[in-house]
């Protein structure tokens, strides 16, 4: 008996030690004031603002709620980012973010945690709930995140099965706007898609912002851009009743369009000769057909690359930028008074004679004309008998006709009408496009073509890239640089997404500031 009563007190011993262990967060004693949450839960209804002392709720562009020096307790403080300090980061990057972030905190015994988390989902949560007028649950949802330089997240609504309340705790050194990392809150049109920037928030030591998780909560941290600073935080959400959500807007898809009726002269007057030579299209056939993707590098000829490049700045164009920003951001062409040349090539990658091309690199069938699966070696190299022969009168030329070699070897095949969609994009710093439910469910069998107009000097790790990825998932299966003057080719099936990763500040931050590159970008189907 007396052994099993040391037990026991030992076992009491033990939970009086690890209790000890969990140091107390002391809130602001504005939380402790009825007649504030009266007055809070009052403005939050009625979608009106109201301060008082640290407290401001503001309800543009949607309610949310700052408390200044949320821990009334500097050495708290001290001793809380300390702790965070020492935790293992994990690095978090895809299409949507890049920052480090620790592993869950709802176990974590450090006392400064522990006693922080306790105030969070305990006494603060009790009162967040009372204002809001709902049952939150006691589920502990918390993690901690560093965002150094470049770092960013864009814009989302943090929408997921149960959130119903977003918070960020800020734990930062002396912060201004020009250090980058601010929240920033969206205003949102009439289907709901984020619009633009409404409100910037930027971090300040001891600061708690939350706001209800909603069809209109779309915010980003804008990309941290100073390499002095790491922006600390604390964030997660309070769980409980979703609030009602509309169905989920549906972009309208950019429209095809059969192939311009253009013959092979259109590309002895564009393309590398050495992509017209038939024993080379067969090799790159072959590698294509090994891996799906292929990068043809000086694939214009240079002379028109050049006149391309310099007309792409000229003012004449008229840009306009793509959003949502949930989904993406970077400036469309308008084709209707594009120069020149810009027009001719845009007519190049949109000709039937390109088709063929295209078909003679990959082996897929994007026009009637081009043979099956099952066509012999025999019949591939009469269809492409018109850029096979050099004219001797045509320097670089051919005789006979692509079309009507292929023809030939096509009669009786029931013809299709061959379509391509495309878009002349204009990239900048912040650029960039994000995955999505519209695009997973649209996703199709398809040949992507992008043939980028950057600075020489373009590094991969300024972003721009683009990135392919199985859905569901965030490794990435393949990565393409954009590259001067280099076509680049894909294959892609109905489980592949892609994105264009964030263009960040490492490419804008030297003399060369005005650094923005252009790319044709299409899609052909089979």
């Amino acid at each position: 008996m007396a052994s099993k009563r040391r037990q026991s007190e030992n076992g009491k011993n033990e939970k009086r030690k690890k209790k000890s262990c969990e140091e107390t967060a002391q809130l602001c004693s504005i939380i402790d004031d009825e007649q504030v949450k009266k007055a809070v839960k009052e403005a939050w209804d009625q979608k009106r603002s109201y301060t008082h002392g640290d407290l401001e709720l503001d309800c543009q562009p949607f309610p949310h709620c700052i408390i200044r020096n949320f821990l009334n307790s500097d050495t708290f403080i001290d001793n809380l980012q300390s702790e965070l300090m020492g935790l293992n980061f994990h690095e978090k990057s895809n299409d949507l973010y890049k920052f480090k972030q620790s592993d869950d905190l709802r176990k974590r015994t450090e006392p400064h945690i522990a006693g922080l988390r306790a105030a969070l989902f305990g006494r603060f949560r009790c009162w967040l709930g009372d204002v809001l007028g709902v049952q939150l649950e006691s589920t502990v949802d918390i993690s901690c995140a560093r965002y150094e330089y470049t770092d960013v997240l864009l814009c989302h609504d943090d929408e997921l099965e149960g959130r119903r309340v977003a918070f960020i705790l800020y734990l930062v050194p002396p912060w201004q706007s020009r250090d980058g990392g601010t929240l920033d809150l969206y205003s949102t049109d009439s289907d709901l898609q984020p619009q633009s920037i409404a409100k910037s928030l930027v971090p300040s030591l001891n600061t708690l912002v939350l706001f209800e998780v909603s069809p209109v909560s779309f915010h980003q941290v804008a990309e941290v851009l100073t390499k002095d600073k790491c922006r600390l935080s604390l964030s997660g959400w309070f769980h409980g009743p979703s609030l009602e959500r509309p169905p989920h807007h549906v972009d309208v898809p950019i429209p095809r369009s059969p192939h311009l009726p253009r013959d092979e002269s259109v590309l002895l007057e564009w393309v590398n000769p050495v992509y017209l030579d038939i024993s080379y299209q067969e090799q790159i056939q072959g590698n294509f057909e090994e891996s799906s993707e292929i990068q043809l590098k000086d694939f214009l000829k240079e002379k028109k690359f050049r006149e391309v490049s310099q007309a792409l700045q000229l003012s004449q164009i008229q840009w306009t930028k793509r959003g949502p920003p949930n989904k993406r951001c970077y400036e469309v062409a308008s084709l209707g008074n594009l120069p020149q040349c810009v027009r001719e090539c845009w007519e190049l990658l949109h000709s039937e004679a390109f088709f063929l091309l295209l078909s003679n690199f990959t082996g897929l069938r994007l026009h009637y004309l081009c043979p099956d699966d099952d066509d012999d070696d025999k019949d591939k190299k009469e269809q492409n008998e018109g850029l096979k022969e050099q004219d001797d009168t045509q320097a670089g030329g051919t005789s006979g006709s692509l079309v009507e070699s292929a023809a030939d070897t096509s009669r009786g095949k029931e013809p299709s009408t061959p379509v391509c969609c495309g878009e002349l994009r204009r990239w900048f710093h912040g650029g960039y496009t994000l995955l999505h439910d519209g695009q997973a469910e649209q996703a199709e069998f398809a040949l992507d073509l992008v043939l980028p107009f950057c600075s020489a000097d373009w590094q991969s790790d300024f972003g721009g890239s683009t990135c392919y990825v199985a859905n569901d998932e965030d490794e990435e299966l393949l990565t393409v640089y954009p590259e001067d003057n280099s076509l680049a080719l894909v294959y892609r099936d109905k489980e592949t997404l892609k994105f264009v990763k964030h263009i960040n500040h490492k490419g804008f931050s030297d003399s060369a500031n005005n650094r923005i590159f252009y790319d044709f970008s299409f899609v052909y189907f089979e």
